[in-house]
Order: C-alpha cells, then sequence, then structure tokens
C-alpha cells in the first residue's frame, strides 16, 4: 500500500469511514476471479506490469472466509486505473475470462425489521404489520404488496382425487 501525502490534495484527506465520492472514482471492480486468488496475488500482477495500486481488497463471505470471486482496487489516478482495466479485462486466467471496468458506488440500502435490507422481513401480515401496507424504510417507489386470497387457493386435502396423503393429513393439523 503506498503512503500518501495529506498536504497535495484535499481529495487525499483521511475519510474516517465517510464515503469519498472522489476516491470511488479511481477504484476498479476486477471480477470473475477464481476462489484462490488472494491480494498478494492481484498485488504481484499489478507489479509485473508495472501498475500502481494504493489498496487491494478481495470481498469474502463473512462465515466461510471463502472469496466470493471480485475485488476491488484502489488506483492513485485515473490513468492507473484505465491502465489497470485495459490490462485485465476480458484477461484469460485459467477457463475463465476476468471483468475489469470502474467501481460503482454502493446503493444505499436500510435496515428494516429483522435487519433485512430494505425493510424485508419473513413475518406474515399478522406479525404487526397490515397486508397492504409497506413496511418502514422501504423504497417509495415500490408498489405495497396485495393481500393474498385465501379463497382461491386449492389445497391438497380438498382434492376429490382420492385419499389424502399423510403429508396432507398433517399438513390439514398444522393449519
Amino acid at each position: 500500500m503506498g503512503l500518501l501525502s495529506w498536504e497535495t490534495s484535499s481529495k487525499q484527506t483521511p475519510t474516517n469511514g465517510v464515503e469519498d465520492k472522489h476516491r470511488m472514482s479511481f477504484t476498479v471492480f476486477l471480477g470473475n476471479l477464481p476462489a484462490w486468488v488472494t491480494a498478494d496475488d492481484i498485488r504481484g500482477w499489478l507489479t509485473a506490469e508495472h501498475l500502481v495500486a494504493d489498496a487491494i481488497k478481495v470481498i469474502r463471505n463473512p462465515e466461510t472466509q471463502e472469496s466470493k470471486g471480485f475485488a476491488f482496487i484502489d488506483a492513485p489516478n485515473t490513468d492507473e486505473m484505465n491502465a489497470i482495466i485495459r490490462r485485465f479485462d476480458r484477461a484469460p486466467l485459467e477457463d475463465r475470462l476476468l471483468r475489469a471496468n470502474p467501481a460503482q458506488p454502493p446503493k444505499a440500502r436500510s435496515q428494516g425489521p429483522g435487519g433485512r435490507p430494505n425493510g424485508g422481513s419473513f413475518a406474515g401480515p399478522g406479525a404487526g404489520q397490515g397486508a397492504g401496507s409497506q413496511t418502514q424504510g422501504a423504497p417509495s417507489d415500490r408498489p405495497p404488496r396485495r393481500a393474498r386470497k385465501s379463497a382461491g387457493i386449492k389445497r391438497a386435502s380438498d382434492s376429490t382425487s382420492g385419499p389424502p396423503s399423510a403429508f396432507a393429513e398433517e399438513l390439514s393439523k398444522v393449519l
């Protein structure tokens, strides 16, 4: 990771966890990576091509620590970002072609009940929200959900084609 001179530009000030939109413009998305690729591998590829990166982050599953198959490379400037993209976009690696392009800023996602993005929840209408109401934090451009029509649902136990299966009998006891 290269050292930054904080006096040279206002774009290089520490962000303290706040997204700096100027820095995002120099970030490369590198996708379709095999699971074995590490940040050190990418750094070695960049060095071999005389390319420079301020930071490299291979995205991993937080539970298994297995690579998700993509990484982000922070370039020091636009020229270096474009050079990285030109070199690695559609470059062959094993039996796949890598993808490299400018990274897009993350989409804002609000956390709703149950920690689900956009307020989503698996709870039904009887769990504290009306059947036709939107969950708090959901995008306003989404139409409200329609209530289910229970009269139109035909259950297996209503069938007259023969005796219900053991599964259908147990299901009808629960319902």
